[in-house]
């Protein structure tokens, strides 16, 4: 070989692209962490939970020989099209998988008529400027300006996250005899308004607050979604609790939110509707339904899920914003 010759590049490997899963959290932290894409006060939690939210947002997943080797996050805010957490693992730089991963979210923008890409870079990191201008970019004179909106010293508070899962049907108990007239409807074409008083009336006592502050638009884009089913529960005619199925990560679907109206808890409903959202649920033959709880939701949530046949597959603590004053809203 001629000393002149170009250096022999690793051909790329086998990689699957495909769009974030919740079981692929952990692996996708850990990424971002070793290619020091975490800065605090940024929450990875908190990009990625409001990505999977957003309408015009995707995460997307690299895998090679099954475990996650890159990702890069795509969204689009009406005028421009941008990038983040573009990772790729060590020992698959410089073999592909990076400009690969561009060109899935690059397409993925496009076929959205997404006229223009913009990404920001740190000024020092000019070994990733340059990776980028092969493949198109070019740096633009702007003066990039930020205000925070969220104040990094707000009260914090610490929660505990468990992370449950079930792969089959399971035997469902018959529902209880209970002296009262029970319904379980699919709310069809749900309007914001009844939504809205679903989740605040729901949530209030175990402080949900993200679709408080969720605008109505992406609200109303998630619900008009065919692959978001929300269940209500009536007793005596009247809402006495709620669910919603959420498919658009199949194949598998997560009980996203389930509850209970404060007045009708205690009354044995909580099972009478979970039994029946996951019956509904295995109607879709799904590969996994899975549900998160944690310890501001009511103490007997887990238990109850638990014996519903939801199984815990991980448990994580983390640190959040105080939601309580989002409360006041």
């Amino acid at each position: 070989m001629s000393d002149d010759a170009p250096p022999t590049v690793p051909a790329i490997p086998a990689l699957n692209i495909r769009p974030f899963r919740e079981a692929d959290r952990p692996a996708v932290k850990s990424l971002w962490q070793d290619c020091k894409l975490i800065v605090p006060p940024n929450d990875p939690d908190i990009d990625i939970d409001f990505c999977r939210a957003a309408r015009h947002a995707a995460l997307f997943i690299g895998l090679c020989g099954g475990k996650v080797v890159a990702t890069t996050m795509a969204g689009y805010d009406g005028r421009r099209g941008w990038l983040y957490y573009v990772a790729t693992t060590a020992a698959e730089r410089r073999r592909g998988v990076g400009r690969a991963m561009l060109a899935h979210a690059e397409a993925w923008l496009a076929a959205r008529s997404v006229p223009k890409i913009n990404l920001m870079i740190r000024a020092d990191n000019t070994a990733i400027q340059g990776f980028y201008a092969t493949l198109g970019y070019q740096a633009e004179a702007r003066t990039v300006m930020g205000k925070r909106l969220v104040d990094p010293a707000r009260p914090k508070i610490e929660i505990v996250v468990t992370y449950l899962e079930m792969t089959a049907l399971p035997r469902l108990a018959p529902p209880p005899n209970l002296p009262v007239k029970l319904a379980v409807l699919r709310a069809e074409k749900i309007s914001l308004s009844f939504y809205r008083y679903l989740y605040n009336t729901v949530g209030a006592a175990w402080l949900w607050y993200e679709r408080r502050l969720m605008d109505d638009a992406t609200l109303d884009a998630i619900l008009a979604d065919p692959n978001v089913e929300v269940y209500v529960l009536y007793a005596n005619g009247e809402p006495a609790g709620y669910a919603e199925l959420d498919r658009r990560q199949a194949p598998d679907i997560e009980l996203a939110y389930f509850g209970i109206v404060p007045h009708w808890i205690g009354r044995g409903l909580g099972p009478v509707l979970l039994n029946a959202v996951i019956d509904t649920a295995w109607r879709h033959q799904p590969q996994r339904l899975w549900v998160h709880t944690c310890n501001l939701d009511h103490p007997k949530a887990l238990a109850m899920y638990q014996r519903a046949g939801f199984t815990p597959y991980r448990q994580e603590t983390k640190t959040v914003d105080d939601p309580r004053p989002y409360m006041q809203l």
